[in-house]
């Protein structure tokens, strides 16, 4: 059993520890933490996910983007523990946290990633939508939070400041 909460000043240091556990090292120079910096993440949006010891197993974290000068989220990173992965608490971070977004009157969300993955929560390539280099674009998702909020959107995604 999985306890999802907002993340709290209390639950940083574990959430840095896990993605530096999860990602790769120099996760931080690429194109999509540029966007973040100095950037408040959305923080009724960014939960931990403790198990019943209250140890953290999962985290996923929001900012706020302009893309063509059009407000949008951009979610990441998420990241589940290695020990916890196949239990399906990325899947739940993700519908809690899409969800809570809508709830919130978001209307679209964009993030870098795996298509193959993402479909499922109903994620699609997004044609026009241009990420700093070196973003490959065959993996810039983007999902209507509602209907039609991609429509017409287009251009260089950046920091909203």
């Amino acid at each position: 059993m999985f306890h999802i909460e907002p993340e709290t000043s209390r639950d940083h240091d574990e959430v840095e520890w896990l993605y530096d556990t999860c990602f790769a090292p120099g996760r931080e120079a690429l194109s999509s933490y540029r966007l973040r910096e100095g950037v408040p993440k959305v923080a009724e949006l960014c939960l931990a996910a403790r198990d019943d010891d209250d140890i953290l197993a999962g985290a996923i974290r929001f900012w706020p983007v302009l893309v063509g000068g059009t407000r949008a989220l951009l979610l990441g990173p998420v990241a589940v523990h290695p020990t916890r992965q196949g239990e399906g608490l990325g899947a739940l971070l993700m519908t809690e946290s899409l969800g809570r977004a809508r709830r919130l009157g978001w209307h679209r969300v964009m993030l870098v990633g795996d298509e193959p993955y993402y479909r499922r929560f109903g994620f699609a390539r997004l044609d026009g939508v241009d990420m700093p280099p070196p973003t490959n674009p065959d993996r810039v998702l983007g999902l209507a939070l509602q209907e039609g909020a991609w429509l017409g959107v287009q251009g260089e995604v950046t920091r909203i400041l």
